[in-house]
């Protein structure tokens, strides 16, 4: 039986319930073949630590792709040099504390940002960059694509990491 054109009747789109009507177009969404991380490196010479840490946490999220997808680690890897040569403003070289507590009485321990930079110049990139992670297995795997090296040198150079610097605004660019 050969069926023509015109005895097909047409098809005319029902409203869906609450008045939506259907929609043609479908949201994409990433799937674990989708993703490939990139490699970054920044030079954290004279860039404030805040600044430094949400660009590097976007980065990390992924949010600077149009592939985003908040469910999985869309993410780049990002290779932080020069960590000892960040800028703090103001006075929070002796006024900004790190706190962790033993769990015992009195096991409260301080320590401010010099004395902490003087222990490990990565630390406070790697802490500020972490607070603004989510805090779940998905921050913690975004958070292991972060490589924060105090001096110059990196030992990933066999990855061909591409160079990002920031705008007079802030903003990141890649070079």
């Amino acid at each position: 039986m050969v069926i023509k054109e015109d005895d097909v009747p047409p098809v005319t789109p029902q409203p869906m319930k609450g008045g939506r009507g259907i929609s043609k177009f479908k949201t994409w969404t990433a799937r674990k073949e989708d993703l490939h991380g990139d490699w970054y490196v920044v030079d954290a010479t004279g860039i404030s630590l805040g600044r430094l840490a949400s660009n590097v946490a976007k980065i990390l999220k992924g949010k600077h792709k149009p592939t985003y997808t908040p469910h999985l680690n869309t993410g780049d890897h990002v290779i932080v040099v020069n960590a000892s040569r960040v800028l703090v403003t103001g006075g929070k070289m002796d006024g900004k504390v790190y706190t962790r507590y033993s769990g015992y009485p009195s096991g409260l321990y301080k320590r401010t940002l010099r004395q902490q930079q003087q222990l490990d110049p990565t630390f406070p990139i790697r802490n500020a960059v972490r607070g603004m992670l989510q805090r779940n297995t998905l921050g913690a795997d975004m958070l292991r694509r972060l490589r924060i090296f105090a001096g110059p040198e990196h030992e990933h150079a066999a990855q061909s990491p591409r160079r990002i610097a920031f705008n007079e605004k802030g903003d990141i660019q890649v070079v």
